[in-house]
């Protein structure tokens, strides 16, 4: 059985929209688009193309699939980035997109015909796509997040944990990854419920094993 992973990209207030460029999502009035770039090293680049060198397949909503179907299929494969995503297979969910126009795209119904692909790939990777994300979240199909925080806050825009988050615990997979420019990068995998305690039982535990 294969996975389903969320890469995002956030400030520090929980903010992904238009990270990449200055038109790239100025919906509400959003003004601080292209806000990664400053953050960008080639560590970080490297890391993040290993992450890309696992897709199996990708997993995009219908406004990410746009903006991807409308510029890497013509970045040509010389770049690294442009012949994984061209090659992999894609799927996009959509109820009104019949005639996808990036080769090797299928378009599913709805939502909860993502967890299907678990069946098909050993790692599903979704980029971007908020709205799809929050309906995965939703259905509890979204099995681990690769999440790169950014250190900066903007005060508005599209939060990752919106109306579809539901209580779940994740645990992190491995140590964080710092980069020069003040990024980190973190790993988390879904691990059941949320789990609820009393702190003063804690601390008084800690006192009577003389800690």
């Amino acid at each position: 059985m294969g996975i389903i992973v969320a890469n995002m990209f956030l400030t520090l207030d929980g903010v992904y929209q238009a990270k990449g460029g200055t038109d790239e999502d100025p919906e509400n009035g959003f003004g601080y688009g292209g806000w990664q770039t400053p953050f960008f090293d080639d560590e970080s680049g490297e890391a993040m193309g290993a992450v890309i060198d696992r897709i199996d397949a990708l997993l995009l909503g219908r406004k990410t699939y746009d903006i991807f179907a409308g510029y890497w299929p013509n970045v040509g494969d010389d770049s690294p980035i442009a012949a994984k995503f061209n090659a992999a297979p894609k799927y996009v969910v959509s109820t009104k997109l019949t005639e996808p126009s990036w080769a090797g795209t299928t378009v599913l119904p709805h939502a909860m015909a993502a967890a299907h692909l678990r069946e098909r790939h050993d790692e599903v990777h979704l980029f971007g796509s908020g709205d799809l994300l929050q309906s995965l979240f939703t259905e509890d199909v979204v099995d681990r997040l690769n999440l790169w925080l950014y250190p900066l806050t903007v005060g508005s825009g599209k939060r990752l944990f919106g109306s579809g988050t539901i209580p779940a615990a994740f645990r992190l997979v491995g140590p964080a990854r710092t980069f020069e420019k003040g990024a980190v990068a973190l790993v988390y995998e879904r691990a059941g419920e949320v789990e609820t305690g009393n702190m003063d039982e804690v601390v008084a535990g800690r006192s009577d094993d003389g800690g």
